[in-house]
C-alpha cells in the first residue's frame, strides 16, 4: 500500500506563479505554466523530497471569490471560473497545511486579503510566499505583506529557485513526513529483476545466462497508471469523474476546458490506480495557440508515463483519422490500449450500430487486438466493463512466457510454415525467447537476420496472439544473429 504522506495545497489569486512554484518544488515541468490567467483548472498532485522529508503537493486554480457570487452570469469564462474556485476549495479542505502565493512585484491586492482571510479560519498551517522577488535589491517588497497576518512572508522566485529552501524547510518542520529507517531495503536485490540483455550475457555456448523459465518480476502493489487521450469533447473529462465519483475535472462543453494533465490516486477494493485526464488532441494544422499546443504536448507525453492508454472516442461523432494517429503514437510506445466508445447511448438504431461498427473497422484495421468497451461517462453505463478490461489489458502487457514453453509452441509453428529461403539459402531459426515484457518483446535467433521479411514477423505475432492471447498489447519481434560457434573467428 502507497504511504500516506501529508498534503499541502499551493493557492492564491490568479496569475501569481502558483504552478511554477509547484513545478520548483516537485521538480521537472508536470504543470503547464503560461502568463495567461486562469490556466490551471483542476487539482495536481506531485511529491517533494526534502532531506529525506516527503510531502505531497497540490497545485490548484487561482481563488477568485467574484467567480463564485450569487447573480453571476452563465459565459464559458464565468462557468469555469466558478469550477476553477471550487477545485482550490476542495484541495484546501483536503490539505493539512497550505501555501498562500502573492504577487511581489504587483504588491498586495484585496484578493490577497480576502484569500488570507479565509485561510485564517480553516485553524491550518498557512506559509506565505512571496513571489517574483528575484534579487536580494527587491527584497523591501515583502514588508508589505505582513498586513496578512500570516506570520512572517518568504520571498522566493519560483522561476529562479531563490528563496524555495527557507520555504520548503518551514513547511517539512510542520507536517513533513520522514519514512521509516528500514523502509529504503536492499539494493542487492536490483539484479535479481533486471531484464536480459541478449547481446551481453552469454555463455560459451551461446544460450542465455539466465533463467529461462523464470516469470516477470512485476510489482502488482504498484498503482496502475491509467491515461484518457482522445479528441477535445469525447468525454474523458466525463469518465474520470464518473468513475472517481465527485467533479475532479472540470467538464464543460466547449472543447479545451481541460489543458493540464490531471493525475488523480483511485483505488477500488486492493488494487491502487493513478487516473490521467489529459486535453485534447488536436491536428497541427488545428492549434494555433500557444496554451493549446504546450496542453498537446503534455497530453502526449502522458502516453509514454502511462502503463494502459484509454482513447476515448465520441461514438455519436464515430472515429476520424485523428484517432488513428493518436492510437499509433499508443502501439508506438509500446502501452497496453482499450479503446472506449463514450456516449454509447445515443446510437439507438440498428443502422447507426452498424454503420459504428464499419467506421470502427476501418479506422483500426492496424489494431485489431485493441479491445473495445462501448460505454456512457454520463449515465455510467459500461465503466465497470472498462476497469475490467484495463485489468485485463494490464495483465496481457506484463505477461512472460517461460521459454521451454515458448520454443514447444515455436517448434510446431516452424513445422507449419518454415522460414522462407534467402538468396536460395534456407534461413534457421534456432530459438525463440521472450527478452522483456511491457511490452511482450520477443527475440528470434537466427543465421540469417537479414532474410526474415516484416511479413514472417506478422506472422510469427500472429500466432503469438493466437495462442497465448495478448490482448491490448503492441508485441514487438526482433531478430539476432546467433554466432556459429564451430566457425573460426
Amino acid at each position: 500500500m502507497t504511504e500516506k504522506l501529508p498534503l499541502v495545497a499551493i493557492t492564491g489569486r490568479p496569475n501569481v506563479g502558483k504552478s511554477t512554484l509547484f513545478n520548483r518544488l516537485v521538480g521537472g515541468r508536470p504543470a503547464l505554466v503560461h502568463d495567461t490567467p486562469g490556466l490551471t483548472r483542476d487539482r495536481r498532485y506531485g511529491e517533494a523530497d526534502y532531506f529525506g522529508t516527503r510531502l505531497r503537493l497540490v497545485d490548484t486554480g487561482g481563488l477568485d471569490p467574484e467567480a463564485v457570487k450569487p447573480g453571476g452570469g452563465v459565459s464559458h469564462d464565468e462557468v469555469i471560473g466558478a469550477g476553477i474556485h471550487r477545485q482550490a476549495l476542495r484541495a484546501i479542505d483536503e490539505a493539512e497545511a497550505v501555501v498562500l502565493v502573492v504577487d511581489g512585484r504587483a504588491g498586495l491586492s484585496a484578493i490577497d486579503h480576502q484569500l488570507a482571510k479565509q485561510l485564517r479560519t480553516t485553524g491550518k498551517p498557512v506559509f506565505l510566499a512571496v513571489n517574483k522577488v528575484d534579487h536580494p535589491t527587491v527584497d523591501h517588497l515583502v514588508h508589505d505583506f505582513h498586513s496578512l497576518g500570516l506570520g512572517t512572508p518568504y520571498a522566493v522566485s519560483a522561476a529562479h529557485g531563490r528563496g524555495i529552501d527557507a520555504l520548503l524547510e518551514a513547511i517539512a518542520n510542520t507536517v513533513g513526513s520522514r519514512p521509516a529507517p528500514d523502509e529504503a531495503g536492499d539494493d542487492d536485490d536490483d539484479d535479481a529483476v533486471s531484464e536480459w540483455d541478449p547481446d551481453e550475457t552469454r555463455n560459451e555456448d551461446d544460450e542465455p545466462t539466465f533463467d529461462p523459465d523464470r516469470t516477470a518480476v512485476d510489482d502488482e502493489d504498484e498503482p496502475l497508471r491509467v491515461a484518457f487521450v482522445g479528441r477535445p469533447n469525447a468525454g474523458k473529462s466525463s469518465l474520470t469523474n464518473r468513475l472517481l465519483g465527485e467533479e475532479r475535472s472540470l467538464v464543460h462543453h466547449v472543447a479545451g476546458t481541460t489543458t493540464d494533465p490531471v493525475d488523480t490516486p483511485f483505488s477500488i477494493g486492493e488494487r491502487q490506480y493513478v487516473l490521467v485526464d489529459t486535453a485534447g488532441i488536436r491536428r497541427k494544422a488545428k492549434i494555433d495557440a500557444d496554451i493549446e499546443k504546450i496542453s498537446v504536448t503534455m497530453a502526449i507525453s502522458q502516453i509514454d508515463r502511462a502503463d494502459v492508454v484509454v482513447l476515448v472516442i465520441d461514438a455519436e461523432l464515430g472515429p476520424a483519422e485523428q484517432d488513428a494517429r493518436i492510437a499509433g503514437m499508443v502501439e508506438q510506445a509500446g502501452r497496453a490500449l482499450v479503446i472506449a466508445l463514450n456516449k454509447s447511448d445515443l446510437i439507438t438504431s440498428d443502422a447507426q450500430k452498424a454503420q459504428l461498427r464499419e467506421a470502427m473497422k476501418d479506422t483500426f484495421h492496424f489494431l485489431p487486438w485493441a479491445p473495445i468497451v462501448m460505454l456512457s461517462a454520463q449515465r455510467g453505463d459500461g465503466v465497470d466493463r472498462l476497469l475490467d478490461m484495463v485489468e485485463q489489458v494490464a495483465t496481457q502487457h506484463r505477461h512472460r512466457i517461460p521459454t521451454a514453453q515458448l520454443n514447444r509452441f515455436f517448434a510446431e509453428v516452424i513445422e507449419r510454415m518454415p522460414p522462407p529461403l534467402h538468396h536460395g539459402r534456407a534461413i534457421r531459426i534456432h530459438y525463440l525467447t521472450q527478452a522483456t515484457s511491457r511490452p511482450p518483446t520477443f527475440v528470434l535467433w537466427a543465421n540469417s537476420p537479414e532474410g526474415l521479411a516484416p511479413s514472417y514477423k506478422r506472422f510469427i505475432a500472429n500466432r503469438l496472439r493466437e495462442r497465448y492471447g495478448f490482448r491490448g498489447t503492441p508485441l514487438r519481434i526482433a531478430v539476432k544473429a546467433r554466432k556459429d560457434r564451430h566457425k573460426p573467428e
